[in-house]
């Protein structure tokens, strides 16, 4: 009996420290500070599920609201593309190191800009279905280049040109046509009309700067607001080599959350 209990001790204490030396061969969870910035037509909220799943996984997440979004009431003619790179650059610098800067649609000219000013700051930059200007170049520009595009002949302009509507019976069908029904009306209940200036204003980008970052793209394959097309084109035009893609519509944060975060949680490695 002494000889069975002996036993048993001597195969626990070796499953211990065998179990120890397994923890100390796993290699340690590389913690980063991911930037979301969202797009046009949307708020922070769009973010939600992506920043528990990053943040589940030990990493910072800042999601930044753009002036004239989400309860922001900056009125639309204060506002441009530097006001929204200044509120982004304002975010990193609470950050004690370098971040992923990620930004969607609209936000990729933000995400651009703000490279541009501090790319020490900027570990790597994530467009997802986003727009990636050439110097020079503004979103309308690249907007008005996109013959596939769906979202042209829905914009419904204010009368003093300052704001952009969308016609209301199309919003899901163009930001989330693949999403369930609660995620379609979470679109629909968080709608605001989108500031018009900041679609004019053109990006200055150098080499020295937004060329020195890292860039990764995720392509939405069923995009009708920005088509795989014209992703393509900028994708090429900026020379990107690292390209993921996801099968989904615009908002793929909202219709496929776990793979754009499993996708954000590979880009950092």
């Amino acid at each position: 009996m002494r000889t069975t209990i002996l036993s048993l001790l001597a195969a626990a204490v070796l499953s211990t420290a065998g179990g120890c030396n397994n923890e100390e061969d796993e290699p340690p969870t590389v913690q980063q500070t991911y930037v979301l910035v969202h797009g046009a037509w949307q708020a922070p909220y769009v973010w939600d599920s992506v920043k528990a799943h990053l943040s589940a996984d030990g990493n910072k997440v800042i999601v930044v609201e753009l002036p004239g979004h989400g309860s922001d009431t900056t009125p639309p003619h204060l506002l441009s593309l530097d006001v929204y790179r200044d509120e982004v650059i304002d975010a990193i610098s609470s950050a004690d190191s370098s971040v992923i800067l990620v930004g969607h649609s609209m936000g990729g000219m933000v995400i651009t800009s703000v490279v541009e000013k501090i790319p020490a700051k900027i570990s790597k930059l994530v467009y997802i279905g986003a727009f990636l200007p050439a110097s020079g170049e503004a979103l309308t520009d690249l907007a008005s280049s996109d013959a596939d595009s769906r979202l042209g002949p829905l914009l419904v302009p204010s009368a003093d040109r300052l704001m952009l509507d969308v016609k209301r019976d199309s919003l899901s069908w163009l930001f989330i046509n693949d999403g369930t029904d609660v995620e379609k009306q979470r679109v629909i209940d968080h709608y605001r009309a989108e500031p018009a200036i900041p679609f004019t204003n053109k990006v200055k980008v150098t080499k020295e700067n937004f060329g020195s970052v890292e860039k990764v793209y995720i392509k939405t394959m069923q995009d009708v607001v920005i088509s795989p097309a014209l992703q393509d084109r900028m994708i090429a035009a900026a020379g990107i080599q690292t390209v993921e893609s996801v099968n989904t519509s615009h908002s793929p944060f909202l219709s496929k959350p776990h793979e754009v975060s499993s996708l954000l949680l590979k880009i950092k490695k």
